[in-house]
């Protein structure tokens, strides 16, 4: 069977980030998205992350999460991020979130996110091409050959 290389993030759930009812809530998937994204760019593409200080902007365009089993506090669920498609100034990540437990990895939530690169101006942001440096940092992680996506945002 064919197993696709992905960038691999760990994360402890702490109580506060669970609800009221004891379940992880919602919205710490997508924050645990940024969180293995960013990871990667300062492992992998170092020169793109310090160029956020700069010029460069990563804008996110979408994002979505399919929830399918709860998570609850003191457990460890690993990220696992792949590429998905990119094009000339846009990227779609996919994440598959995974329950650690006595040597087992349950999928617990499946998501996506695409980013466009943009370059701030005095006019706004406009489209850029995908930096190099990233490009090739996902090489290794790419699904399926390289899907266009149109540049506008």
């Amino acid at each position: 069977m064919w197993q696709r290389t992905t960038y691999n993030h760990r994360h402890l759930v702490t109580l506060e980030e669970t609800n009221l009812v004891g379940n992880v809530y919602f919205s710490n998937y997508f924050l645990w998205q940024g969180h293995c994204r960013e990871r990667f760019l300062a492992e992998r593409a170092p020169g793109v992350f310090r160029a956020l200080r700069e010029d460069f902007a990563m804008v996110t365009v979408s994002s979505r999460c399919d929830f399918l089993a709860e998570l609850y506090a003191a457990e460890e669920v690993e990220v696992r991020m792949s590429l998905g498609a990119h094009g000339a100034n846009k990227v779609t990540m996919l994440f598959d979130y995974y329950r650690l437990q006595d040597r087992t990895a349950q999928l617990v939530a499946r998501g996506e996110q695409t980013i466009a690169c943009m370059r701030r101006t005095a006019e706004g942001m406009e489209p850029i091409d995908v930096p190099g440096e990233l490009a090739e940092a996902l090489r290794p992680y790419e699904r399926e050959p390289a899907l266009a996506v149109d540049r506008s945002v």
